[in-house]
């Protein structure tokens, strides 16, 4: 890690913008983008083919999909997170003294209700072309910390929206065989704030905040393969590339270090992974069907965060690991009006220890879902969907340093956090 040795650059950088990066390797990616999907844990994927929604995990299947057809649905997601004070601490400026930082826990930073909506459309143009468009939001989340938290040198408040707009094609190559893609376009906004620390513990804290936003385009790819009972599906989601722009505010700044207070304009380029899923599906009997996904997130490609600032450029390290998730999951036809499914999921954080971070409380995540489709008429169906998520504790350990020797303070986060997350889905699909 190295810092510019300019005040407000430095400040920029140890207290707000690079912090939320590490948290969006897994807290941030909202893999819920279908209801239909949660109800078996993603395990229908690129494969399935049987809603609205393959428009983003596989526009190829659209091909599965006759006439026109629409869906829109929504998730509500209830995250809950525990952070426990494992020795926090501070130095003091010319000293070798560790005071200790004291405060609540900071209560659910989560917001009570995170809505996740979603709408996707596909229309059969002939019998070998379809095209569909989907609107999403892949990556964002909201947190609050009560202000006398004592992790709140870390963070306090994260507000993190994008928001994703995916016309899409599919073209049927032979009866089994068909090949679709997109184009992505992406806005993301970010709102992060902090508390600074003062020279001396006895002050009252100072306060950053940082704010950004950007567009950026993508693309996406896949193929889609029916061999008898079986359908295989991959699929190609490109990396996003955001370069932020926006405004850093600090204040409340004390003695020597006043002269800091102000507004700075400010850039941070934000890459996002590319995405690789593989999907099977099987049917078992004309009633039961089994479903497999397999997902590549390319993490490795945020190995550090470039701060560009008015004062100065500065590097923070992160060394980001590629990671995975796996998904199981079965359906069965109860009757041409109800079909039961449910499914499995494990999803590996790549976030590396020695960075993790409050902003987002994360570990590897295991999911149990269920959910059911009620087909109200041959033209409406109406799909519901329940799934827990359990996250895996982590222990935090994160030193931060502020300002310029000799006036260095290293705050150093020393938590355990622990949470879990529940989601009820819903989503009509219309078939006209």
């Amino acid at each position: 890690m190295s810092f510019s040795r300019r005040l407000p650059s430095f400040l920029l950088v140890a207290g707000a913008i690079a912090a939320p990066v590490p948290a969006l390797a897994g807290g941030f990616y909202l893999q819920e983008q279908s209801p239909k999907e949660t109800g078996r844990a993603l395990s229908g994927g690129a494969a399935a083919g049987d809603d609205p929604s393959t428009v983003y995990f596989n526009p190829a299947a659209m091909t599965e999909l006759p006439g026109i057809q629409t869906s829109v649905g929504g998730i509500a997601l209830f995250a809950k997170a525990q952070q426990t004070n494992r020795g926090t601490t501070r130095t003091v400026p010319g000293t070798t003294t560790q005071v200790p930082v004291s405060g609540t826990n900071g209560g659910n930073a989560f917001e009570s209700v995170i809505p996740i909506p979603s709408f996707y459309a596909t229309g059969q143009v002939s019998d070998q072309l379809w095209v569909g468009l989907g609107v999403n939001a892949p990556f964002g989340l909201k947190l609050e910390y009560e202000d006398g938290y004592f992790g709140r040198y870390d963070s306090l408040y994260t507000d993190l929206k994008t928001y994703n707009i995916q016309p899409s094609a599919a073209y049927k190559l032979t009866d089994n065989l068909s090949v679709g893609g997109g184009v992505d376009v992406q806005y993301v906004k970010v709102t992060l704030t902090n508390a600074l620390p003062q020279l001396s513990p006895l002050l009252a804290d100072g306060h950053a905040s940082v704010e950004g936003d950007d567009w950026s385009v993508g693309w996406n790819a896949g193929l889609f393969y029916r061999a008898g009972d079986t359908q295989f599906g991959v699929h190609y989601r490109s990396r996003m590339k955001h370069s932020l722009e926006g405004e850093q505010v600090i204040s409340g700044l004390a003695g020597p270090l006043a002269g800091a207070n102000g507004s700075f304009a400010a850039t941070a380029p934000l890459t996002l992974p590319d995405i690789v899923t593989l999907s099977m599906t099987h049917r078992l009997t004309p009633q039961l069907r089994a479903m497999l996904t397999a997902r590549w997130y390319n993490w490795s490609v945020m190995q550090a965060i470039t701060i560009n600032a008015a004062n100065g450029t500065s590097v923070k390290e992160l060394e980001y690991s590629d990671t995975y998730s796996v998904s199981a999951g079965g359906e069965y036809d109860v009757n041409d009006k109800l079909t039961l499914r449910a499914g499995t999921m494990f999803d590996r954080s790549p976030t590396n220890p020695q960075h993790l971070t409050t902003r987002v409380p994360d570990g590897d995540r295991v999911w149990l879902s269920g959910g059911a489709t009620w087909n109200l008429s041959q033209s409406f169906a109406l799909n519901l969907s329940y799934a827990h998520t359990f996250v895996e504790k982590a222990n935090i350990i994160r030193p931060d340093s502020y300002f310029p020797a000799p006036a260095t303070v290293t705050a150093t986060t020393r938590a355990q956090t622990s949470g879990n997350a529940d989601q009820i889905a819903a989503s009509l699909t219309m078939r006209f």
